[in-house]
């Protein structure tokens, strides 16, 4: 197998770990993991283009099942791949293929984006059973190579931020999306690393308020030859190849290896201004899809080990995904890839945590979801992994596969039946005020039997899949016809209302309604319990134009428009995060009291009709219900601080009108009371703190699918008089708060 060009070049056997290519300062330890390949050889490559076979070398030493050699001499920028021998019997799950030059899944650093080719395909094209028949074309001119990377890097003390879940306000963003259009940061770097670490993106965030940036898929990615085909990019990146590689399409600078860097760079600049960073990534799946898809990497190097294939028929992948195929994390060697990874980014590029891609297939062990997963198992006992933000997707698209609450400790989830239940009830659908309570306060049910926290319900009303925040409240319907797959791909269930016109509208009427609904759904996101995530550009008032699935577009649909800034929405943002941050009520680390919301004795909570009195079972139970008056008691919050101290705040009362008219909410009464501030009206914005003070008992009249809220102001000589706890109810008239 060797070629003529290695036969003098000077080699040791090397080690099988760690895996990849690791640069020692004198030369490099080549390691590669396959259980069922007969051989392998690692190709160097140079040239002007990078696809100049400079050498082919037979790698002949095997230690548990990885091939290894080190080669003295070489350094960081060289180009490399492997060609592993094998048998291609498909029917067997093997897919071997020595002719195609694979991606190392270790590499640290991709050389170039993929170019779509037949040459890429392992078999021949041709009729429905064409996999079956290997092609024997040489890929290598058109496929990228992994490179040798330094990993050096003067962090300057930077470290991982580690700020509490409680404190934390997620803004989940695209890496190019944020800057490309954005005037203030230089062209050179507008949609990149570089460019988010820019200083006017990084005011922005720090303006907001923001403390952790999830980043969309930073792994290098490739475009599918479907999407290439209708003249579309897969701008989102979940679609990923290198595991290790920072996606070259985010970087600034045209030398290999620079990305890593650059992403450094990033981060530390990131962490300087106080913001986490977590990454979203894509363990479910990868870019080679069914068994009709490319050979790039892991289906070359060794099929039968890195995918899950069909029991009946191992010819054929088991595809949870919806996306061709899912990694087989029952192998131990594929569970190493991903740990190894995910230590990778932790250590050597300091984010901060994760938010993981359709999770619910990662915990799949025979096909069941299982919340005791080996996955689950080894981060628990991982030492780095346990000590960062963990986030799922849970949901994946298998049977049973909805797993909304029953992930383990130390995970938090995207609370799906948040966003549901918060958009169904601004909308006005029946049967949504208990589930509307339920979510508000954390969601327990789901919670709470695990023994997890409030945290641990990562809430949100948009995201990147699905309409943004403008879009929710303009477009009934999807409108996806730019996607060109005749408007069929996207959720047909938005639980959007367009507020009486299906998109752009000069009806003053519409747009302010349109206004209201946005500053709702803000507000409902930041005074719930748990913890908040931004889709970025909704604080500006980012349209999609009704594409609720603009995976595919790489355009002014998907770019955030600095040019076209809604700054009222934007400065509303502004108060309602920092109003979220300074009152410590609204992000309490333990439940209200641990017992079911409607329960009775709750001092630390209490609901209320409209008219005062307080809620009933059967009111709960009223489905035409859209109103409800929350007091929240900050002299009630049970855990201290980070020094132990007593955490105290202020009281508030929160009227909610989801109805379709205006209804007087009558002021309740305590022993301490003087009386009410007006400090929040999504009829108009936040309110100047020279407000009136209302009195207990009388009413405020509350507009139409609005939300206001007041605040308690304390009578102390009244409060040191009683000599009562003020967490308890006192008698009072017209109103007792119990």
């Amino acid at each position: 197998m060797s070629s003529n060009r290695a036969q003098n070049r000077p080699r040791r056997p090397g080690v099988p770990y760690p895996l990849g290519a690791t640069w020692d300062g004198e030369g490099v330890n080549f390691a590669l993991f396959s259980e069922n390949a007969t051989g392998v050889e690692l190709c160097l490559f140079g040239g002007a283009d990078g696809n100049h076979e400079e050498a082919r070398i037979e790698i002949t030493e095997q230690s548990d099942q990885v091939w290894h050699v080190y080669l003295p001499a070489i350094a960081p920028g060289q180009r490399y791949g492997y060609r592993v021998h094998g048998p291609y019997d498909p029917a067997a799950g093997h897919r071997f293929n020595a002719q195609k030059l694979l991606l190392d899944p270790y590499a640290k650093t991709i050389d170039r984006p993929l170019r779509w080719s037949d040459a890429l395909l392992g078999y021949e094209i041709g009729g429905p059973d064409a996999d079956l028949n290997i092609d024997r074309r040489d890929n290598a001119s058109v496929m990228p190579k992994s490179v040798v990377v330094d990993d050096a890097f003067d962090w300057n003390g930077d470290h991982l931020l580690r700020t509490a879940w409680n404190e934390t306000v997620i803004y989940e963003v695209h890496v190019k999306g944020f800057t490309w259009r954005h005037p203030q940061v230089p062209p050179a770097m507008r949609g990149t690393y570089a460019g988010l670490a820019s200083p006017p993106a990084i005011d922005h965030l720090r303006a907001l308020g923001i403390t952790a940036v999830e980043l969309m898929p930073v792994h290098q990615s490739v475009s599918s030859h479907v999407l290439e085909e209708r003249g579309l990019t897969d701008y989102w990146g979940y679609n990923s190849i290198g595991y290790f590689a920072p996606d070259l399409r985010f970087s600034s600078s045209g030398s290999l290896g620079q990305q890593v860097t650059e992403f450094k760079s990033m981060v530390k600049a990131l962490h300087q201004a106080g913001i986490e960073v977590i990454l979203d990534v894509v363990y479910n799946h990868t870019a080679e899809g069914s068994h009709l898809g490319p050979t790039l990497c892991f289906r070359g190097i060794d099929n039968l080990s890195y995918y899950r294939l069909q029991q009946s028929n191992r010819r054929l992948y088991a595809d949870f995904t919806g996306c061709g195929n899912t990694l087989n994390m029952r192998h131990p060697r594929t569970l190493q890839l991903v740990m190894d990874s995910l230590r990778y980014w932790v250590l050597e590029m300091h984010v901060d945590g994760f938010r993981f891609d359709l999770a619910a297939a990662l915990a799949r062990e025979l096909h069941d979801v299982d919340r005791l997963a080996a996955f689950f198992d080894i981060i628990l006992q991982d030492p780095v992994l346990c000590q960062v933000k963990l986030i799922a997707e849970p949901w994946d698209l298998g049977e049973g596969g909805y797993q909304v609450g029953n992930f383990p400790v130390l995970w938090s989830e995207w609370n799906g039946k948040y966003r549901d239940a918060v958009r169904d009830f601004w909308r006005g659908a029946d049967q949504t005020l208990g589930e509307f309570a339920t979510r508000f306060t954390g969601s327990s049910d789901l919670y709470g039997p695990s023994r997890r926290q409030p945290h641990a319900s990562i809430n949100f009303v948009t995201c990147h899949d699905g309409f943004t925040l403008h879009d929710l409240v303009s477009y009934n319907f999807k409108h996806n016809d730019a996607n060109r797959e005749e408007n069929r791909d996207g959720d047909n269930h938005n639980r959007s209302w367009n507020c009486g016109a299906e998109g752009p509208t000069g009806d003053p009427i519409v747009n302010l309604m349109r206004a209201r609904q946005k500053r709702n759904f803000l507000a409902t996101l930041f005074l719930s319990q748990g913890v908040p995530m931004l889709l970025a550009g909704d604080e500006i008032g980012r349209t999609q134009k009704g594409n609720n699935n603009a995976y595919c577009q790489d355009n002014e649909i998907s770019w955030l428009d600095w040019d076209n800034v809604d700054r009222e929405l934007l400065e509303f943002t502004r108060h309602l995060i920092r109003f979220h941050q300074d009152h410590p009520i609204f992000r309490r680390r333990r439940w209200f009291q641990g017992r079911p919301i409607h329960g009775q004795d709750v001092h630390d909570i209490a609901w209320f009709r409209p008219s005062g009195e307080e809620m009933s079972e059967e009111d709960w139970r009223h489905g035409f219900a859209k109103s409800i008056g929350v007091f929240l008691n900050g002299d009630a919050i049970p855990s201290p601080g980070p020094m132990g101290e007593r955490i105290v705040d202020d009281s508030f009362y929160l009227l909610i009108n989801a109805h379709f008219e205006q209804l007087a909410f009558v002021l309740p009464m305590r022993q301490d009371c003087s009386g009410w501030v007006k400090v929040l009206d999504t009829s108009d914005g936040f309110i100047q703190p020279d407000s009136t003070v209302l009195l207990p008992g009388e009413r405020v009249n509350v507009y139409a699918r609005s939300l206001v809220l007041m605040r308690l102001v304390v009578d102390a000589r009244r409060r040191a008089a009683t000599g009562r706890d003020a967490a308890k109810p006192v008698a009072g008239n017209p109103v007792v708060l119990k």
